[in-house]
Order: C-alpha cells, then structure tokens, then sequence
C-alpha cells in the first residue's frame, strides 16, 4: 500500500512539473509581450495561484492530502506572511489558497529547470544586496502583493529546535506592513524533510492551515527601541503564534 501511494505521489508530482514547464515556456513569455513590470507580475501570479489552487484539488482527490482552514485565506493584500514550514509542498498550498502572492527564495533555485520562469517572475531572490532586498519587497508589498516566508528557512521536524530568521520581521518593519501569522498542522508524515522524497506514509495526511491575529506593526513601532531590538521582538512573536508548543 505504500508503495503504490508513493507511485501515486510521483506521478503527482510529474503533473506539477509538467504544469509549471508550461507557464514558465509558454504563459509567461507569451504574456510578457502584452504586459508589463508589475501587471504581468500581477497576471503571473493570478495564473500560478489557480494552476497550485488546481494541482492541490487532485492531490486530495488521488486520496493523497486533504486539506483544511481556518480563516479568511481569500481577502488578503500587501501583507507579510509567515507560516510553519512541515512539508516539501506548503508553498503550493499557500500560493493555491491566497491569491496575488510571491515567495522568497535563494539564488540556488534558478538553476531549476522546471521551476526556473515561474521563480524570476514570482520569486523574490534573498540573498542579494540588502538595500535592492530592501526595495523589491517593499515595492511589491506597495503593490499589494503578499510575500510569503518560511522563517525557519528550510522544513522542520516535530520536537525539533526551532531557529527563526529576521527576514521577516525586517521586511514588515522597512515596508510598514502587518505580519499574518499561518500554522500549517499534519497528522501524519508526508514529503517531510529528511525522509525518502516520496515518502508518504500509510494513509491520506490531513493539512490544518490556521489564520493567527494579525501581528500589528504600529503596535510594535510604538516602542521606543533600536531596529535589532524591534526585529527581536517582532521574530518572537512570530515565533509565539506560529510555533505555540514551542
């Protein structure tokens, strides 16, 4: 049995690279001839959102994942967006459920030849000049765009020692932007780090996805401290609401 929902799991994933060859040599190219800077960014985003909202309805209909939320996902702009990160297709399921989204990511992942069209127009590169960092995620944030961010960088294990990063605190701190918190909740193993790459267990995993309060930057910005120790303070509150066992 798990043999087959592990086939069941690669051909998924087959379907979503072949999905994502098509926007990033067809859609994407063809759409940047009409369009222009932030509108083609708005109609790429638009396009990547239903195709990852679609990919996510087979894999609960292959019997795969299922999928549930708590919270308004929909009506959702120019907001900074942190979530706990425990499997390899979050972001899927985070660009799927909210729409006019971009995601930080790391040179490395342009060297993907499936992912690489769909990461220059929807991906913001992190590890680049930090005043041009500084710019983009502004820029998008201004232009209503949401930024959503893994602050532990990588997936995490359960009980394992959660070590966050500030990119996220710096980024709504520079942009004036609140921060929406998002748990992401599994009740069982599926495409988790450290595991076999398909690895997915014994039966259908369940994805609990929960909408925190929003964390109020203005609240934060009242208190008359240094920008570390706003960053601080910021990156443990993210850390309080969405790793609360921790």
């Amino acid at each position: 049995m798990r043999f087959i929902r592990g086939f069941i799991v690669l051909i998924q994933m087959i379907i979503f690279a072949l999905g994502a060859l098509c926007i990033g040599l067809f859609i994407i190219p063809i759409s940047a001839i009409f369009l222009k800077d932030y509108n083609h960014r708005k109609f790429c985003a638009n396009v990547v959102h239903k195709s990852w909202k679609f990919f996510t309805i087979v894999m609960q209909k292959f019997g795969s994942i299922k999928v549930e939320t708590n919270g308004d996902f929909q009506n959702i702009k120019g907001k900074v967006i942190v979530a706990s990160h425990p499997s390899l297709i979050d972001i899927v399921l985070l660009i799927g459920l909210i729409p006019n989204s971009l995601c930080l990511a790391k040179k490395d992942l342009l060297k993907n030849p499936v992912m690489y069209k769909i990461v220059k127009c929807l991906y913001i590169i992190n590890d680049i000049d930090l005043d041009e960092f500084k710019e983009e995620t502004k820029n998008a944030l201004k232009h209503d765009f949401n930024i959503i961010i893994f602050p532990t960088g990588t997936r995490t294990l359960p009980n394992e020692e959660i070590k966050m990063h500030k990119g996220a605190a710096q980024i709504a701190i520079n942009a004036n932007t609140d921060i929406i918190p998002i748990t992401i909740e599994t009740d069982y193993t599926i495409l988790r780090k450290n595991h076999f790459p398909l690895s997915t267990g014994k039966k259908r995993t369940l994805f609990k996805l929960t909408r925190k309060n929003d964390i109020k930057i203005a609240e934060f910005k009242e208190k008359e401290i240094s920008e570390i120790k706003l960053r601080k303070l910021l990156s443990e509150k993210i850390k309080e609401e969405i790793f609360p066992q921790n």
